[in-house]
């Protein structure tokens, strides 16, 4: 692959850091003080510094393939990937450009397979962000890890769909923005025949004021929230909603859910890598700053080797990720799928590694509230679960290994024959 970013890429990268340091990063501390502090969702300033986004041209830049009347920048996913990157260093700044999961990753669903008249009504309004979104496929009761366990049912009756189950961290489902969620479900029994056990589910766009729709409460991970997108426990009792709100067609539930994660990968690795470089520019500092038993805590050869293994692991993740991003752009999904699981499990064990030695070097600090150490943790943590956890990806990226050549055909081997 060719690793020199293009030169759109670049100006766009450019442009970007720059608002980053107008505008990001001197309302970080503003934004934790109203969404940490005050327990708001959304800072009374975002939508100033959304308008400027969009004026500056920064609007809609994960979606490759807008149409002309959409805005957005129709960058690459190689392109794309390094402005994740940067995103990712400030937990809430992907929400200003109009980027923030899971509603880009709903974009590409719907732009995938929406109809005409779902486009106008569930997909453009998403694109100039005037509500939004939630994902919500993960159950308790079973194990999700194996998508084709999910036990909610869909049922067709006459015009309508009749959906009943039970989901949890149901992804941006608790934000009150949140106008409906894309739903995983399996088809009622009584409704055909399917050849495989990924045939028989299909995806329906629900609407979050739909009857029989019940938000439970909202649903933290080892006491974080994500804020942006806070994730929610949800029933659905006899939820009835029109049969054109089905995404696809009648079965097509696995295809738009790989049309939503594959992107959506790349754009957590990237987002997570920003997020190890923050990580590591405050243990650098905090190591700089600090002194024990006579000498400051940076000249220690423990804490220099952290360091340095954390350098290691960003770049070779990082790498890993562009390369992704490139495959997805020149072979599409299927070419890049042994990637994608790749980077799944990669960048989310380097992000632990790096969180926990951010914890580390902070002590009691590291687990407190005043830094984003305790939730990259918990966070990094999340990470190896959702989006199928690392025992699914090993098990893909070991299935994708070719077998190895017999040992009596090596030319590696060296004993002799007798």
């Amino acid at each position: 692959m060719d690793f020199e970013l293009p030169e759109r890429g670049r100006q766009m990268l450019a442009q970007l850091q720059a608002f980053f340091d107008a505008h990001i990063l001197p309302r970080n501390r503003e934004w934790h003080l109203a969404v940490k502090g005050a327990g708001e969702l959304d800072p009374p300033f975002l939508a100033d510094l959304q308008a400027e986004a969009r004026r500056q041209g920064l609007w809609n830049m994960a979606v490759p393939d807008l149409a002309d009347d959409d805005p957005g920048t129709r960058l690459s996913h190689t392109e794309y990937a390094p402005l994740a990157e940067l995103m990712g260093r400030v937990v809430w700044s992907s929400r200003v450009f109009n980027c923030q999961p899971p509603d880009v990753p709903n974009m590409f669903a719907l732009q995938a397979y929406c109809t005409p008249e779902q486009r106008e009504r569930w997909l453009k309004p998403l694109l100039e962000a005037e509500f939004r979104t939630g994902f919500a496929m993960t159950e308790p009761d079973v194990a999700s890890s194996d998508a084709t366990n999910i036990a909610t049912r869909i049922r067709r009756d006459g015009p309508d769909l009749v959906i009943n189950g039970h989901k949890w961290y149901c992804t941006g489902a608790a934000h009150p923005d949140c106008r409906y969620v894309i739903l995983l479900g399996c088809n009622d029994e009584g409704d055909g025949e399917f050849s495989d056990r990924t045939g028989r589910h299909s995806a329906v766009i629900v609407p979050m004021d739909a009857a029989g729709v019940t938000v439970v409460r909202a649903l933290p991970f080892m006491g974080f929230m994500e804020s942006g997108a806070p994730p929610a426990e949800i029933l659905f009792d006899d939820v009835r909603v029109p049969a054109e709100n089905l995404l696809g067609g009648w079965g097509d539930g696995f295809r738009v859910g790989q049309v939503r994660l594959a992107p959506a990968r790349v754009h957590h690795c990237m987002r997570a890598i920003g997020h190890c470089e923050m990580l590591l520019d405050l243990m650098k500092a905090r190591a700089a700053e600090r002194q024990t038993f006579g000498k400051r805590v940076i000249e220690y050869d423990a804490i220099q080797q952290d360091i340095a293994l954390s350098r290691i692991e960003i770049e070779t993740a990082r790498l890993t990720v562009m390369k992704t991003a490139w495959l997805l752009d020149t072979q599409g999904e299927a070419g890049a799928r042994r990637e994608i699981s790749l980077i799944k499990v990669h960048v989310a064990r380097v992000y632990q590694q790096i969180a926990e030695r951010a914890i580390q070097f902070f002590g009691a600090m590291g687990g407190s509230p005043d830094t984003p150490i305790a939730d990259a943790f918990a966070w990094a943590r999340a990470f190896r679960i959702g989006d199928g956890p690392d025992e699914v990806h090993l098990r893909q990226i070991f299935r994708m290994e070719p077998p190895g050549q017999p040992l009596a055909e090596s030319p590696f081997i060296v004993r002799p024959k007798l």
